[in-house]
């Protein structure tokens, strides 16, 4: 057995890092993750306790806190990081969401290399969960309390809408996940490879450097994993950066969440989407929650090709916008 995946990164792009506003999605085509020997997984992954609350964070965390409140106000006050889910200002139509959903579900925008990541959109097969989708959320030691109160409601409020969008059974438990959520500032990431090894056994070394070795201009990531090369999910692993301001907490665990279930890749044309590296957006919108539905459509088979799946993209997509989401 061998385990395929794809990494999928919310990141300050160059513009970002040199005004602290414009973001980045990365993606990393599906192939990137195959595991050198056939890994053994287990038919229940076991969720050791939590980890201690209220830790002192170190400097670099507190340092990195900084950082991140002055990027969410500088995207805010370029009226960025919306959370209105579009209006009036960003009208589409069928076509446009049926091209949306091709670009955006069936397409990588990166690949990776011996040299790292490369920018070459690549047509990919539709991926998505065929099995119930299990949610759990690990906090590390240096997360306080209220914090992760706080995120514990957002990611069950989030996990119920996007159960209701897609019609797929989703649930927040700590028996047998398979989406695991971690909530870590940096002091907690840089130790956690261990426990990312157990939460996917077999998972390859790249992986593991890539949720290791996050450089500051990434603000969260998602890997997803399928096995022996099929389309079908099997796990997934979010991190969210512990250290972001609210807003950008709750942007992240939207965007995710969302493209660890197949939406996987971004579009300059998607609008109003969280789906652009333009960051106009920072919370699921109406347009993307017709993706959703759309991904989970039972007319889409799990690893279609573009030119299988685009036809009846349009066709769904022309059914929703006459009738309105289901």
């Amino acid at each position: 057995m061998t385990w395929t995946g794809g990494i999928w990164r919310r990141g300050l792009g160059l513009d970002a890092l040199l005004s602290l506003a414009a973001c980045d999605t990365v993606g990393v085509d599906d192939g990137m993750a195959t595991s050198p020997t056939p890994p053994t997984r287990p038919d229940k992954v076991e969720v050791p306790f939590q980890a201690p609350v209220d830790l002192a964070p170190s400097d670099a965390s507190r340092a990195l806190a900084v950082h991140y409140r002055r990027v969410e106000n500088d995207l805010l006050a370029r009226g960025l990081l919306r959370t209105d889910g579009g209006g009036p200002d960003t009208t589409f139509t069928d076509t446009m969401l049926a091209r949306n959903f091709v670009r955006i579900a069936l397409f990588d925008e990166f690949v990776a290399t011996d040299q790292g990541l490369e920018a070459r959109p690549t047509l990919s097969r539709l991926r998505r969960w065929e099995q119930p989708v299990r949610f759990t959320i690990d906090y590390g030691a240096t997360i306080p309390e209220a914090q992760r109160t706080k995120d514990s409601a957002d990611i069950r409020n989030y996990v119920s809408r996007l159960a209701r969008v897609t019609g797929h059974p989703m649930s927040v438990t700590d028996t047998n996940p398979n989406f695991h959520v971690l909530m870590l500032n940096e002091d907690d990431r840089l130790g956690y490879g261990d426990r990312l090894r157990a939460l996917v056994p077999g998972i390859d070394d790249r992986s593991v450097r890539a949720f290791l070795d996050v450089p500051r201009d990434t603000l969260c990531l998602v890997l997803a994993f399928s096995r022996d090369g099929s389309s079908d999910y099997d796990q997934a692993v979010a991190v969210i950066r512990g250290e972001h301001p609210d807003l950008m907490r709750l942007a992240c665990i939207h965007e995710e969440l969302a493209q660890g279930l197949g939406l996987a890749n971004d579009s300059p044309r998607a609008r109003p989407s969280i789906f652009n590296d333009d960051e106009e957006f920072g919370l699921l919108t109406t347009h993307d929650e017709l993706l959703l539905q759309m991904l989970y459509d039972d007319r889409l088979q799990t690893g279609m090709r573009a030119a299988e799946a685009a036809p009846i993209a349009r066709v769904i997509a022309s059914e929703i916008m006459n009738s309105g989401p289901s």
